[in-house]
C-alpha cells in the first residue's frame, strides 16, 4: 500500500536512478512502473542536458516536466522547452575565470550545445558516452564564442579530479557570486554553476506548484550536495547509500548504494511500503 502522503517522487539521475556504469536496471524500471500504478507521479532532475536524459523517457514512461541543468531548462517528453533560466551574461566570464584560477577545466552549455576546452580533457569522453552526444571544442576559449552563445548559458561546469580544488572552487564561486548564481557539486569532480533559480530545490517547488502539492506530499531521492537543495522542499527525503555523511544527515531516510539497487529498494521500502 502506497504511503498516502507521497504523491510525487523527484529523483536525481546519476548516482541515484542509474548505476555507476550509467545503467538503468530492470528493477529501477519496474519500481517506476509500480509508482505509476499506485498513482504516484515520477519526475527526474539532473545536471545533464536534456538530450542526456532522452534515453530515460520511454523506459520510465515519463510524463512530467524534465528538469535538465539542475532546473536551468525544463522540457517536456518531446524535448520542447517549457521554461529556461540562463546565467547572467556578464557573469559567464568572471565565473569561468574563477574556476580556472582553481585549475578546473571549464565546460559551457548553451542551448542544445556543449563546449569544452579540449576533446581529450578530464571526463569529456565519459560524459559524451553518458549523454550520447559529442561536445564542440572552444579553440579560443569562452572569449572566442559568439555573443548569442555566451548570452544564453544554461550551465558552466568546473571539472577536475582534484576534489579539494573542486570544493574550494565551489566555496569561492558561492561566496563571490552566490546572490546571482547557484554553485553546487553534482559529482565530486564537477562544480555546476547555474541561474540562482536553477537548482533542485526550485525544481521541487515548481513541481509542487504545477501539481498543486504540499511539500509533505513530495518525496526526493539523491546522492550529492546539490540534491540536498531539494531535500528541504519535500516531506520524505532519501539519500543513497554511497552518499557522503553530510548528505545522509540531510535526508530523512538512507537506502542502499546505487550499485545495489538503491533506487528500487527506496521505492519499495519507503514509498510503496513493501518489505522487499
Amino acid at each position: 500500500m502506497a504511503t498516502p502522503t507521497v504523491k510525487l517522487l523527484l529523483a536525481d539521475v546519476d548516482g541515484t536512478l542509474v548505476t555507476m556504469d550509467k545503467v538503468l536496471t530492470d528493477r529501477a524500471i519496474q519500481s517506476v512502473q509500480q509508482l505509476h500504478k499506485a498513482g504516484i507521479l515520477f519526475a527526474i532532475t539532473s545536471g545533464r542536458p536534456p538530450r542526456g536524459m532522452a534515453m530515460l523517457i520511454d523506459p520510465l514512461d515519463i510524463q512530467t516536466p524534465i528538469a535538465a541543468f539542475n532546473g536551468g531548462l525544463l522540457v517536456d517528453r518531446d524535448m520542447k522547452v517549457i521554461e529556461q533560466r540562463v546565467l547572467p551574461a556578464d557573469l559567464v566570464t568572471p565565473v569561468a575565470d574563477m574556476m580556472s584560477s582553481h585549475n578546473l577545466d571549464v565546460w559551457l552549455y548553451s542551448g542544445a550545445d556543449w563546449y569544452v576546452p579540449a576533446a581529450d580533457g578530464p571526463h569529456v569522453a565519459r560524459e559524451a558516452w553518458t549523454v550520447k552526444f559529442e561536445p564542440e571544442v572552444m579553440s579560443s576559449g569562452i572569449s572566442g564564442l559568439p555573443e548569442n552563445v555566451t548570452s544564453a548559458v544554461a550551465k558552466l561546469v568546473g571539472v577536475s579530479d582534484d576534489q579539494d580544488a573542486v570544493e574550494k572552487a565551489t566555496s569561492a564561486v558561492h561566496d563571490t557570486f552566490g546572490d546571482h548564481v547557484t554553485a553546487a557539486q553534482s559529482q565530486p569532480y564537477y562544480l555546476d554553476v547555474t541561474h540562482p533559480l536553477a537548482n533542485k530545490g526550485a525544481v521541487a517547488k515548481y513541481l509542487a506548484a504545477k501539481y498543486s502539492l504540499d511539500p509533505e506530499e513530495i518525496a526526493t531521492i539523491g546522492d550529492m550536495p546539490n540534491d540536498v537543495l531539494m531535500f528541504a522542499h519535500s516531506g520524505l527525503s532519501i539519500a543513497m547509500g554511497q552518499s557522503s555523511p553530510e548528505v545522509k544527515r540531510a535526508a530523512r531516510r538512507v537506502t542502499t548504494p546505487n550499485d545495489d539497487e538503491g533506487f528500487a529498494n527506496a521505492v519499495d521500502k519507503f514509498i510503496l511500503g513493501s518489505s522487499s
